[in-house]
């Protein structure tokens, strides 16, 4: 089998790989090195999981040469903070050995401590699109010598709307630079931004869009409702040890906290909850305390599946399906990674059994049904999403037919007929003192 020792890496990247304990690489990291080592710019298909962060920076820091200059040279970007933080903290890890100074810059903080980083120079910046196009407009931050772009998970970047931002970037670059695009869909968007600013980048496909993971086992529990879904999470972890680092992921906000709130009473100190609404701070600290143990298993929305690089994860539990299929593949991406072994469960009430067969038909692979545990409490306690829904329809009565009704328009009554005559002065002193009224004659 092939190792990080088989690739053109030099000494420094080698001996930080070893120190990680990092041996084989995945195949999305040997197909990418040589493409990119040859200048060429590249699309790379890969999913969540697939080890396209290392695939991207090995040759991106091999062919990166010290310059005196305090503008960075290489120019990664993600769609979220939490990516920014990830990717800062890996890059920093694989050059332990080297000189190069990293930056990670994203919305939703003070921007002063990031202009002020970025004016003191660097190698490596790591953004999102909106704060990096501040920084740059404000003039704190130099792109002129940029020699590698990357894009990361560009498909979810389109999706929550840095389009126009990622344009704008792309025209503040050097025309001459290597591009490197990474996602786990290539939409139409997608195509047309690359063919109007890549030069004939070169597609690698490492596990493309719908081919489930082969290190995955999927395993799927038909259940009625919200509570009987809260008693078999409460079930399967009490009666599994091997659930050690699990994440469980909701459909929405509001249900992940619904949820919280039940689980925090049979796991007290060892359950967090992250979702979008959650303040910056809560995000980092729960994840840490996730990645370290302290949380036995987290619930989480969607914002985790694609930006958050949370290492050996033992399960991803569905406890909702999602509507969008590919998000699936997403979600079960976030354990089995770097070729290791996973495992996928998703809960689907009746309602969710049409996007059961949208996630299957787009894998082409029948997710396994269990039978559920004798000992499982069935909940007939709906929430108030789940109580059906009276219908009253809105039915317009008809209007009794009036009769003996005349017509919209008749004759005025004798009072209203009367009509206004202009009656001369004269007539009316004829009519009160029977002769004509003179007011004498006119002196001259």
């Amino acid at each position: 089998m092939n190792s990080f020792h088989n690739l053109n890496l030099n000494s420094s990247l080698l001996k930080a790989l070893d120190d990680q304990g990092y041996v084989h690489p995945t195949t999305i990291q040997q197909k990418v090195f040589s493409v990119v080592m040859s200048g060429e710019d590249v699309c790379g298909i890969a999913q969540t999981g697939t080890g396209k962060t290392f695939a991207y920076l090995l040759p991106c820091l091999r062919q990166w040469k010290f310059s005196k200059d305090p503008y960075p040279q290489i120019l990664i970007l993600v769609p979220t903070r939490e990516l920014v933080v990830q990717v800062v903290k890996v890059v920093e890890e694989l050059t332990k050995y080297m000189t190069v100074v990293t930056i990670g810059v994203y919305g939703g903080v003070n921007t002063r401590p990031q202009m002020a980083a970025v004016e003191n120079g660097c190698d490596v910046i790591v953004a999102t699109p909106g704060r990096l196009m501040d920084l740059a407009l404000c003039g704190s931050l130099k792109l002129k010598a940029i020699k590698k772009l990357v894009i990361d998970e560009m498909d979810e970047m389109l999706n929550l709307g840095f389009r126009t931002q990622i344009k704008n970037v792309l025209e503040l670059l050097p025309e001459r630079r290597q591009n490197l695009l990474f996602s786990a869909t290539i939409t139409e968007d997608v195509e047309l931004l690359m063919s109007d600013y890549f030069n004939n980048p070169k597609r690698i496909e490492a596990a493309p869009t719908g081919t489930p993971l082969e290190n995955i086992e999927q395993t799927a529990y038909r259940v009625p409702n919200f509570y009987t879904k809260v008693n078999l999470l409460d079930l399967l972890l009490a009666s599994n040890p091997d659930m050690s680092k699990v994440l469980v992921f909701v459909a929405t906000k509001k249900l992940a906290d619904q949820l919280y709130e039940q689980m925090e009473d049979s796991f007290p100190g060892k359950v967090g909850v992250i979702h979008s609404n959650k303040e910056q701070n809560h995000r980092f600290n729960t994840v840490n305390s996730f990645q370290d143990g302290t949380y036995r298993f987290i619930i989480a929305t969607d914002i985790v599946a694609r930006g958050i690089d949370i290492s050996e994860v033992t399960h991803v539990v569905n406890f909702d399906l999602p509507e969008v299929p590919e998000n699936y593949i997403h979600r079960i991406g976030r354990t089995g990674r770097a070729d290791k072994k996973g495992i996928a469960i998703s809960f689907i009430t009746e309602s969710e059994l049409a996007f059961q067969e949208s996630i299957e038909t787009l894998m082409a692979h029948k997710i396994h049904i269990l039978p559920l545990p004798e000992d499982l409490i069935i909940s007939e306690v709906l929430t108030d999403d789940e109580m059906p829904k009276v219908f009253v329809p809105n039915i317009k009565l008809k209007q009794p037919k009036r009769e003996n009704v005349g017509a919209a328009f008749h004759e005025k009554s004798a009072k209203n007929s009367k009509v206004n005559v202009k009656v001369r002065h004269a007539d009316k002193m004829m009519k009160k003192y029977g002769k004509p009224k003179t007011r004498g004659a006119k002196k001259k």
